[in-house]
């Protein structure tokens, strides 16, 4: 017996909230804040969803879905077409084949694995952006946007938490 129309329509919201959440935060990344110069420092948000998701809940979060994500930030953040979805995906996957060990760890060890995909993330892309511009670009802003980033992941991880304990049911 199938279960009623509802049922199956709570599912379907509570499977799409990774997706969901994580497109929330490519576009709180790109609200402008009239601050000088945060835009080039602002936290990687949707690196850390990628992450996240791709530890925690990777079948809700799938390959084809991070690289339209990807696509959608750099159209958004107006950079050039395919960095992030390149960055996303080489972090989805160097995390999808770590998964294992994440598993069950400390909240410690999952942040030193972040502070490390974040570090070669950002590497990743400040090299892809200088290719683009043909040009090696200054990284002292790729430098501090990693900072920021690796900063602000424990608030960020910890309502991602608090999310899927809340709203998602486990696997």
């Amino acid at each position: 017996m199938r279960p009623p129309l509802w049922q199956r329509l709570d599912a379907v919201a509570r499977n799409l909230t990774p997706f969901g959440l994580t497109l929330v935060l490519v576009i709180l990344s790109v609200v402008p804040l009239h601050l000088p110069d945060f835009q080039r420092v602002a936290p990687g948000l949707t690196l850390m969803a990628v992450y996240h998701w791709a530890i925690y809940r990777p079948n809700l979060l799938p390959a084809s879905v991070v690289f339209l994500i990807g696509v959608l930030q750099d159209a958004l953040m107006g950079l050039p077409m395919g960095v992030s979805a390149v960055v996303f995906l080489t972090v989805y996957g160097v995390v999808l084949s770590q998964r294992r060990f994440f598993s069950g760890k400390s909240f410690a060890i999952v942040w030193f694995g972040f502070t490390l995909v974040a570090a070669g993330a950002a590497v990743e892309s400040w090299l892809l952006v200088s290719a683009f511009n043909t040009a090696f670009l200054n990284p002292e802003a790729a430098l501090y946007q990693y900072v920021v980033t690796v900063g602000v992941f424990p608030i960020l991880a910890w309502g991602f938490l608090r999310w899927q304990r809340t709203f998602l049911r486990l696997e």
